[in-house]
């Protein structure tokens, strides 16, 4: 969905075999979209009954709140990420806040386990 929302054309996964990979590929450069067969089953999984309750928890984050959660799932600190994003530890801890609120969840550890269940990014 953020691919998408980012105005991607196509969405492939990175597991898909080779001729899937040219036949998107080959759709792409005739100017038209691809989104793998497996990759538009989620995407319809995920928009259930198409009011958007369907969508995963993190589907509700800001492009910014979703790359900071990753970067919290990869266990990087909050002076960390502040440092790699050039803000303040101040600014990474509210979004912290904001994505536990969002995701309704209480604690790191809580975002670390879901990012990792989720495969968002790889630890560190």
């Amino acid at each position: 969905m953020r691919a998408l929302r980012a105005g991607a054309d196509g969405y492939i996964s990175k597991t898909a075999v080779p001729a899937e990979l040219v036949r998107a590929v080959q759709r792409l450069a005739q100017g038209r979209r691809y989104m793998s067969p497996a990759a538009a089953e989620e995407l319809i999984a995920a928009l259930g009954n198409g009011n958007g309750s369907g969508l995963v928890p993190h589907a509700r984050l800001s492009d910014r709140e979703y790359q900071v959660l990753c970067l919290l799932g990869s266990g990087k600190s909050v002076g960390r990420i502040a440092e790699e994003l050039a803000r303040s530890v101040k600014t990474i801890s509210t979004y912290r806040a904001r994505i536990l609120v969002k995701m309704e969840m209480r604690s790191t550890a809580q975002l670390v386990h879901y990012v990792l269940q989720q495969r968002l990014a790889e630890p560190a």
